[in-house]
């Protein structure tokens, strides 16, 4: 291999380094607390897995390691983390208050429904393993991405931290709300719903039209709903993913 070549192999797999580094930083902020923080870096993270793919198709920088450590990394900054938002968001729809797990006092009840989050990792597992073994993918998604997850669980964090609107407080900090969205998700991730892929292989409108409308409603919906608009968009990528898989437009 030669040296530019070598330097070439470096470019996608130091980004993807980068993702897990925010991954690991959203875990941090999430167990003290620090919802907004947590959240910021899940997005840093999803920022870094989109460049990190875009570099090693640009530099043709592919290579078995950056695969799994693409997995890898993944697995800690959409499974993880967004795991230990929900148990922190848990924590204060059952005690009000944020607090070290050794100093948790709760009945054996509300320890299920505390790490009923953990099923989110374990989803996510199972979603990049099916993914990296499903050759049936490489146009579209078979079961919703793992940063897809992610984001609807960091919006909801971000919105507690940023957003001005007090009545959505409760309708987030609502155990049923929290356990729903958990089920859903963990569901999604591992069910063999078709989803349509972000990935322009062109810019084509014929080709793209999904796509095109997809990014154009999302703009709209930030324009107008600003940060509250991200778990709706997580939300309508789904629906519009079904209608679709169910109408068979691309």
């Amino acid at each position: 291999m030669s040296r530019i070549s070598n330097i070439f192999f470096w470019v996608p797999n130091t980004i993807t380094a980068l993702n897990l580094v925010c991954g690991s930083l959203s875990v941090f902020f999430a167990v003290d607390g620090q919802l907004g923080w947590a959240s910021v870096f899940i997005f840093a993270a999803a920022l870094f897995d989109f460049c990190d793919g875009f570099s090693a198709r640009l530099l043709k920088a592919y290579s078995t390691i950056g695969k799994e450590l693409d997995s890898l990394a993944d697995m800690v900054s959409f499974g993880l983390a967004p795991a230990a938002i929900v148990f922190t968001m848990l924590e204060l729809t059952l005690f009000g208050k944020n607090q070290p797990i050794q100093e948790i006092e709760a009945h054996w009840s509300q320890w299920i429904v505390l790490f009923t989050c953990l099923i989110i990792p374990v989803a996510g597992a199972f979603r990049l393993a099916k993914f990296n073994t499903d050759d049936r993918q490489s146009e579209q998604f078979l079961g919703m991405p793992i940063p897809a997850n992610a984001i609807f669980f960091a919006s909801l964090g971000l919105i507690l931290e940023l957003g001005t609107n007090a009545a959505i407080v409760p309708v987030i900090l609502n155990k049923y709300t929290l356990l729903s969205a958990t089920f859903v998700c963990s569901f999604l991730m591992v069910s063999e719903l078709p989803m349509f892929s972000l990935k322009f292989k062109n810019l084509k409108l014929k080709d793209n039209s999904i796509r095109f409308f997809f990014l154009g409603t999302t703009v709209l919906m930030l324009i107008f709903l600003q940060i509250y608009a991200l778990p709706l968009i997580i939300i309508w990528y789904v629906l519009l993913s079904v209608i679709t898989y169910l109408t068979g437009k691309k």
